[in-house]
């Protein structure tokens, strides 16, 4: 059993940015691949960013490659998501997602622990 909390979200303009993070409780946090998903209002929720166990392999959803960073420290049991050159459009609420995998997934499906979601809101 893993439990995810966010944190971290808020408003900032356009241009600004922002960092998630995601504090693990339970064991073996190492042992997942971690995603982060958004959700904007209105519309089904999409795959932003994903790491793998080691932190060594991402992958990043087209229409954040090159702004958003996600990264990891398994000594702190927290996932990042650093967000630069915002847009309005990024505004979401921001879920973290545990899956027990060895490869990067952006298949919701695949992922069996959410956090309850961090607000982000750019303004233009």
């Amino acid at each position: 059993q893993v439990t995810l909390v966010e944190s971290g979200g808020g408003l900032v303009q356009a241009g600004g940015s922002l960092r998630l993070s995601c504090a693990a409780s339970g064991r073996s946090f190492s042992r997942y691949t971690m995603g982060w998903f958004r959700q904007a209002p209105g519309k089904e929720r999409e795959f932003v960013a994903a790491i793998t166990r080691s932190g060594v392999n991402t992958r990043y959803a087209d229409s954040v490659k090159g702004r958003f960073t996600i990264s990891r420290d398994n000594a702190k049991n927290t996932v990042y998501l650093q967000m630069s050159s915002l847009k309005p459009e990024d505004t979401a609420i921001y879920y973290c997602a545990a899956a027990n995998l060895l490869w990067c997934t952006s298949e919701e499906n695949d992922y069996a622990y959410w956090g309850q979601g961090t607000q982000v809101t750019v303004s233009s």
